[in-house]
């Protein structure tokens, strides 16, 4: 069962006690030992394009491509009650909600957002791991002896924060570990907060699908369920050797311990990407190869401008090339120094299409990526012979300044600004 799936059930808001679950209005809440919070932004993309377009809120909306092939990346909460869902195809999504309202991906309108929410979490507590632009876990213990009033006081500051701030609902999961922590804010969504205090967190646990647990995609969940395991509490009533066995030791292991809701793994402050990466979905099919090296150019201006932007630099460059029949080829080529140039990453990424052996062959799908990432700021740079002055490093940095001025459009290499209208 995946997270959409957990989200369509009835939302959970309050403490998780003997009970079940209750409002924590006027009931003792015992949270001291749930200093995990777990921040999931509501609908992220979604709220973003209302808070940019009033006109549409109360309304269906959705973000994603409008092409033959554009998928929805973000769907509000009014178009979720048709059935609609992120990763459906968009054709499908407005034939489920014709009069839905549907604005494509302004990715970095959704960055310049997603640092404002973070900026709001980390002005709370140092310690604060990013997961994704709308999702971070907190760790509050020191936090709750600087603001006081325990877990619970500080996941409700954060949401009338995050309101009177950013003009933004997020949902709050609160437990003692994680893995519960990350379950709890799934379950209480929108804009809720659920607590699980540690004595109740098998109760809490359960009776949910085994979909549940980290780890289990649709092959893992049909095997246990031909082991006649359903629940999160069959699986934890399973011996661990037979988990072992039947999912192998690793796996086996990790669901043993996940369905008593044991994670020991601490909050990290400040995850390091591993790579940056980006890719393209044709409307149609293109098997013209200066077409092909247009997009990879076009692809790592855009990684090279998200390196500059997160002060990082990688050493390797990788393609992902993807035929018509869906069929994906993948090649990468390790530098002698990292960098963040496009010119420097555009030449690898043609010369790794070159001897990918698809020249030619029709392409549904190219994506540029680079990994091996460190700080730009330990990159030394040795000039080449027939480079002069500051290098094309600075140059696009100064290209990076105009685009922040005066947007996406108004600086690109003059390749692709000739052939645009070819490609159209």
């Amino acid at each position: 069962m995946s997270r959409r799936q957990l989200e369509r059930g009835e939302p959970m808001r309050g403490i998780m006690t003997d009970r079940g679950i209750v409002p924590y209005e006027g009931h003792p809440v015992n949270d001291a030992d749930c200093t995990i919070l777990h921040i999931d932004m509501d609908a992220f993309f979604a709220s973003v394009e209302e808070l940019r377009h009033p006109d549409v809120v109360r309304r269906p909306v959705l973000v994603g491509g409008t092409g033959p092939r554009g998928v929805v990346a973000s769907a509000n909460y009014q178009a979720r009650r048709y059935g609609i869902h992120s990763a459906m195809p968009m054709s499908r999504a407005l034939r489920l909600c014709p009069h839905a309202v549907v604005f494509p991906p302004d990715h970095e309108t959704y960055r310049r957002v997603s640092a404002g929410v973070m900026d709001l979490l980390r002005s709370i507590t140092p310690q604060v791991e990013q997961l994704s632009v709308d999702e971070a876990f907190l760790d509050v213990a020191g936090a709750d002896r600087r603001l006081g009033g325990g877990p619970l006081h500080i996941a409700q500051l954060i949401r009338a924060r995050m309101r009177a701030e950013q003009g933004l609902t997020c949902s709050v999961g609160i437990a003692a570990t994680k893995f519960v922590a990350k379950l709890a804010s799934t379950r209480c969504k929108p804009d809720g907060l659920l607590v699980v205090p540690t004595r109740h967190v098998t109760a809490f646990l359960h009776p949910l699908p085994v979909g549940a647990l980290w780890g289990v995609g649709e092959r893992t969940e049909q095997a246990l369920r031909r082991m006649g395991l359903r629940t999160v509490g069959d699986v934890a009533r399973t011996p661990p050797d037979t988990l072992r066995h039947e999912l192998g030791q690793a796996l086996g292991n990790q669901l043993a311990e996940l369905a008593w809701g044991y994670d020991p793994r601490p909050v990290t402050p400040e995850t390091v990407d591993k790579s940056v990466s980006t890719e393209e979905t044709f409307p149609t099919d293109i098997h013209d190869p200066e077409r092909i090296r247009r997009e990879l150019l076009r692809l790592s201006e855009k990684v090279a401008r998200r390196l500059r932007a997160s002060g990082q630099a990688g050493r390797t460059v990788g393609v992902k090339l993807r035929r018509a029949d869906f069929s994906t080829v993948t090649r990468s080529r390790t530098l002698p120094e990292p960098t963040d140039v496009a010119r420097q990453i555009a030449a690898v990424a043609r010369e790794l299409y070159a001897a990918s052996g698809l020249v030619g062959a029709p392409l549904r799908l190219v994506g540029v990526r680079v990994e091996g990432l460190v700080s730009a700021d330990r990159v030394h740079h040795q000039l080449a012979l027939d480079e002069e002055g500051p290098g094309w490093r600075a140059v696009e940095r100064l290209q990076d300044e105009v685009v922040r001025r005066f947007g996406t459009g108004a600086l690109r290499p003059a390749s692709l600004a000739l052939c645009e209208e070819d490609d159209v």
